[in-house]
């Protein structure tokens, strides 16, 4: 288990680093010999939702995607902050696209990570804050099947294990289906995923339903986005019953 001194710093320095990222990518524009594709997308929302949609930060949080691809390889830091500056979770995906037919695909990865939160300790007789880092690592399976240009379905599958104090085994099985670009108007259009998930945490067990939906328009980098989870039967405590969230996204 890491600790690290807390900092009123952290902000400026997000800041400054979603406003390099337009420049990260014009230069590798320039540079097409090192990577095939970079991307990502900067986001902000009142209430930050994990990878598994059942937990939450319950604040506004800002989320940084970023995808370095060369070839069926895939770098994709994941970096989830408070908005006042802590940070939150940073995973770090090596993912590979094992197969890429017409209808069917298949990605596998693994990440490490690191999961933070703030805990108050008694140094020289005065309370200080600290936060303090726990140790993960998982691995997935993503096979997914194309019905048509705007409908397929697939399964998510993320195995995870801890290492210090908290949360040892998880098991992150999804059962998904995606519509994209469906038109609203000319340039308006509308993405949704619902969901169906089995989640492990130990000897815990939960069901639950999960949607996606992205409102967005043609040639336009901004889009709004939206979490809506909603729990089943589940054994797992103290998560909300029902968790959300509307996000402003940018994506370059």
């Amino acid at each position: 288990m890491q600790k690290i001194k807390k900092s009123h710093s952290y902000f400026p320095m997000i800041f400054l680093f979603v406003v390099s990222l337009p420049i990260l990518g014009q230069n590798q524009e320039e540079d097409k010999r090192f990577l095939d594709d970079f991307r990502g997308t900067a986001s902000l929302t009142h209430n930050g939702i994990s990878l598994v949609p059942s937990f939450s930060l319950g604040d506004p949080a800002a989320i940084i995607d970023l995808k370095l691809t060369k070839g069926k390889l895939s770098f994709e830091p994941d970096m989830r902050f408070a908005l006042e500056g802590k940070p939150w979770s940073f995973l770090f995906w090596f993912r590979y696209k094992a197969i890429e037919k017409e209808r069917f695909s298949l990605r596998i990865g693994a990440h490490p990570a690191l999961n933070f939160r703030t805990v108050s300790v008694i140094r020289d007789g005065q309370t200080e804050e600290l936060l303090e880092s726990r140790r993960y690592i998982a691995a997935e399976i993503v096979p997914n099947y194309k019905i048509s240009e705007k409908v397929s379905v697939g399964m998510y599958y993320l195995r995870g294990q801890g290492f210090d104090e908290g949360i040892k085994q998880s098991n992150f099985l999804v059962l998904n289906s995606s519509f994209t670009n469906l038109n609203i108007t000319e340039n308006l259009y509308f993405n949704i995923s619902p969901q169906a998930y089995y989640l492990t945490l130990d000897d815990d067990q939960g069901y639950y339903v999960v949607t996606f939906i992205t409102l967005a328009k043609k040639d336009f980098p901004l889009s709004i986005s939206s979490i809506l989870n909603k729990a089943i039967d589940t054994e797992i405590v103290p998560e909300d019953d029902f968790i959300w969230n509307i996000s402003l996204v940018y994506s370059f």
